[in-house]
């Protein structure tokens, strides 16, 4: 706990300085803590921090750890998400980070009116960087495919999220988050009823203080902020 303790105080201030930087109040940026390759010790810990939003991407290690943890936390489904697991997810999580094609957004839109719930906090994923590898509508898609699930009654759209690759130098994905800003404020613009784009989900522990210059509000932290994993529970 103690190094998490340490950890913590660290990343607070990296994340003031970043946000001096930009001339931005700290208070902009939120934490999510990835907790997905953490046991529910461990998870437990990070929730002691004060650090109440978390981020799981395996349904089936979620749902058991949040039926140990049985306290209050603000959870966040961050993987790519299967349209047979959908049900489970809008049962527990509050937000979605990795909402990638309409057919999703259709069984979740579906799901929630059936289960008479909240709607699903979504941000929808971008593949600014073009890799193959990777999921998320390309920047060409991303205006027809928002204003297709804006029309979706049970579906909150909140902001746009991306993966930026892992590299050597955190300035070399500066330009992808910035064109995730562009691509957000271009969605603004278009004034579109149920279209609140006003979060931006990118930055992990190697290019957190790059992301939150260029304009984050949620930044996804995992072995900087709760160390290496250690499994079983």
């Amino acid at each position: 706990m103690d190094s998490k303790k340490h950890r913590w105080g660290s990343i607070q201030e990296k994340i003031k300085a970043a946000c001096k930087r930009a001339n931005r109040d700290v208070s902009e940026v939120n934490v999510l803590a990835v907790t997905k390759y953490i046991d529910e010790v461990a998870t437990r810990e990070v929730l002691d921090l004060g650090i109440n939003h978390i981020g799981e991407s395996r349904i089936q290690d979620a749902v058991k750890k949040w039926e140990q943890i049985q306290r209050d936390a603000t959870w966040h489904f961050i993987g790519h998400l299967q349209r047979n697991k959908v049900k489970e997810v809008i049962a527990r999580f509050h937000y979605l980070h990795a909402l990638d094609r309409f057919t999703l957004a259709q069984e979740i839109n579906r799901r929630t009116q059936e289960a008479a719930v909240e709607p699903l906090k979504c941000f929808i994923q971008v593949n600014v960087s073009g890799e193959e590898s990777k999921y998320g509508i390309t920047p060409q898609e991303l205006e027809e495919f928002a204003r297709e699930v804006a029309n979706l009654s049970h579906i909150e759209i909140i902001g746009l999220m991306t993966m930026a690759p892992i590299v050597p130098d955190a300035e070399e994905v500066r330009p992808l988050f910035r064109e995730l800003r562009r691509l957000k404020e271009h969605l603004q613009n278009l004034n579109q009823p149920r279209l609140n784009v006003s979060h931006l989900s990118m930055g992990m522990s190697q290019d957190y203080g790059v992301a939150i210059e260029e304009g984050a509000t949620w930044i996804r932290l995992g072995t900087e902020l709760v160390g290496p994993g250690r499994r079983g529970s």
